[in-house]
């Protein structure tokens, strides 16, 4: 595996960023009023460029960037009401990424976007198609949006689940409608559903060792490892190694694991194994669970109060 210094690198900006996540409430915010998309005005940067939109012009891009065109359309509703109720929230918490716009379409800190161009490039003879279905998803809950407490929630959420949503207090900050919930989706559902990466003892050593300097690795590698440590989601809470227990979310970072709910072992070939559930940080909602829910006839009503438990779902 290489280079082992970027990936460390990138574990340890990942672990310093998400104290942060959350954000900031702006100081100059007032309560956030919305009664349809095309009212509600907002700049969003792309890469050097800032654009001035509406969230009428701006949601079908990004739901055709965060979810697939095949997907069930009360799961593609689902999808665009916690993506506006997401940029509601950005719009009055500001991130030190981009302090002066509301939101980005970097999906590592806000959401995707597709452009027109980049839907027909991805759909091909299919657009006319799919691009109906996003324009639909977004017009039929125009204005809908998440609330807790009088506010747009943090509605954040991640392609697939072990079984279970991981509450955001195991990897963030307490949350009360972030908690771990039940998800449906199996590998009948899910493509890659599981996966698996292979270390040979010299590259598992390298890169723990790299972010764990004072990690003493002696002896067989079959002794390095100690126990792992689940939480209530089933997700690993924190996985032993050579004595130290190194959390389950820098685990995933650091070998570049699909998700958190993995098993680790030494196997009989002479290498580590992660074998890897899912996909994504799994607060949240679950979008091949929301498919799933879709598919046995949940409304998006159903998918996100299931996700977003003591929430509101309002339009105002």
């Amino acid at each position: 595996m290489k280079p082992v210094a970027v990936l460390s690198a990138v574990a340890v900006l990942f672990s310093l960023l998400l104290p942060v996540f959350w954000g900031q409430e702006r100081p100059e915010a007032s309560p956030v009023t919305v009664r349809s998309d095309d009212q509600i005005t907002l700049t969003v940067r792309s890469g050097d460029t800032i654009e001035t939109t509406t969230l009428a012009e701006h949601l079908p891009g990004v739901l055709a960037g965060e979810m697939p065109a095949l997907f069930e359309i009360e799961a593609l509703k689902a999808q665009a009401v916690a993506a506006r109720t997401f940029i509601l929230y950005r719009m009055s918490h500001h991130t030190d990424a981009h302090p002066d716009e509301d939101i980005c379409d970097d999906p590592n800190c806000c959401k995707a976007f597709l452009s027109i161009d980049d839907m027909k490039t991805h759909w091909g003879d299919h657009f006319d198609e799919y691009y109906a279905k996003m324009l639909s998803a977004v017009s039929d809950t125009d204005g809908e949006y998440l609330r807790y407490g009088g506010n747009p929630i943090q509605a954040v959420f991640h392609s697939s689940s072990a079984g279970k949503t991981l509450a955001s207090a195991d990897l963030w900050n307490d949350c009360p409608y972030l908690l771990s919930v039940d998800s449906p989706e199996t590998a009948a559902d899910v493509p890659d559903y599981v996966t698996q990466v292979v270390l040979t003892p010299e590259e598992f050593q390298a890169v723990c060792q790299e972010a764990y300097p004072d990690l003493a690795f002696s002896g067989e590698p079959a002794n390095w490892l100690g126990e792992s440590v689940l939480n209530d989601s089933g997700r690993v809470e924190s996985s032993t190694v050579c004595g130290t227990a190194i959390p389950g979310s820098q685990m995933r970072t650091l070998f570049s694991l699909r998700s958190s709910a993995y098993r680790l072992e030494y196997t009989d070939t002479g290498n580590f194994q992660f074998t890897v559930t899912g996909y994504g940080h799994g607060v949240g909602m679950s979008q091949y669970g929301a498919n799933v829910y879709a598919k046995n006839g949940y409304g998006y009503e159903d998918i996100l109060a299931h996700y977003y438990p003591g929430t509101e779902l309002v339009s105002e």
